[in-house]
């Protein structure tokens, strides 16, 4: 891995810089006039100076070119800009780093959970292959599947939420906000429902490839050697069936964490969560330039740490790709 170690390096440096680019180019590509939202209602009743001098301030009278070179410049040294929609001098930077925490927590909750009760329903299946447990999971797990996030959400709001008024239908925490240990309680009593959408939404992709994992590893001859040795089934099962589903699971997991973070700005909308997601949808419908590109961005580098930390992690899961590098 040392060797392919700065290759690999190179190669996320492109893709980076390709997303940027992407970043950049998409929103300012979309329809729509940010000088509207700038300006508000009164943009119609100005002059064409006084919209010629509102264009330089934010630098929106430059080539595009030269913008381009402007935000990379801004970029290297740390800085994502001013946002157009919130005022009050919040920088970009500043706005993402307070919703960031909330969007780790329900992601993190989330997708660890979904990949957790997943994988065990999938052992669970594989291992009474073609029975009436393993159809009847497949058929329930797939059904839901098929079924968007916020068609889940849209049917747990009504039930959960308004009829029984078990969970808030939406936001972050009350008002006023508690503290101590109210204060968390009240934290994961709002994110209960947004968190318990995307399980739902994450739990049939990691029965899935557990299933399939394990299915493709429990006929292998190593395992049959195992057995004629008299090795315990919880043994064999533990020890060498499921160290060798990790490579799959592991690559499933970083393909599907992108999807995930689509998931995941749907639902912060829906429910009005604090989290990154939110505050991407309100950029893209007020094309607030700079927070796009710098919700992108994050969105960007998390995809890619994942899949760097994995190519770290693969020789050790399996040695025949470290003698490769």
């Amino acid at each position: 891995m040392g060797s392919r170690l700065p290759r690999r390096l190179l190669g996320y440096a492109l893709v980076l810089l390709a997303a940027i680019s992407l970043n950049f180019f998409l929103p300012r590509w979309m329809p729509g006039d940010p000088l509207a939202l700038i300006a508000g209602n009164s943009v119609r009743q100005m002059s064409p100076a006084v919209k010629g001098e509102l264009r330089q301030a934010y630098g929106l009278d430059q080539p595009l070119g030269r913008q381009y070179l402007v935000y990379l410049g801004r970029l290297v040294r740390g800085d994502l800009g001013q946002s157009y929609r919130y005022s009050g001098g919040q920088s970009v930077g500043q706005l993402i780093a307070n919703r960031l925490s909330w969007t780790l927590l329900l992601g993190t909750l989330s997708m660890g959970l979904g990949a957790l009760i997943g994988s065990l329903l999938g052992i669970w299946a594989a291992r009474r292959q073609g029975s009436a447990l393993d159809l009847g999971l497949q058929a329930v797990l797939y059904t839901l599947r098929s079924l968007p996030p916020f068609w889940l959400a849209m049917l747990f709001i009504p039930l959960l939420a308004v009829e029984l008024r078990l969970f808030p239908s939406g936001d972050s925490y009350s008002f006023p906000r508690p503290s101590g240990l109210p204060g968390l309680l009240d934290v994961a009593h709002h994110a209960f429902l947004p968190a318990l959408v995307l399980t739902i939404a994450y739990i049939p992709t990691a029965f899935a490839i557990m299933r399939t994992s394990l299915l493709g590893v429990l006929g292998s001859d190593y395992l049959r050697t195992a057995r004629a040795k008299g090795l315990a089934e919880k043994f064999i099962l533990l020890r060498h069936a499921l160290p060798n589903t990790l490579a799959p699971v592991l690559t499933s997991f970083a393909l599907d964490f992108g999807q995930m973070l689509g998931g995941l700005v749907l639902i912060e909308t829906v429910f009005n969560y604090r989290g990154i997601g939110g505050l991407m949808f309100e950029a893209v419908k007020t094309r607030d330039y700079p927070l796009l590109q710098g919700g992108f961005l994050v969105f960007t580098v998390g995809i890619l740490l994942i899949n760097l930390l994995l190519d770290l992690i693969y020789p050790r899961l399996d040695p025949r790709l470290a003698s490769r590098s």
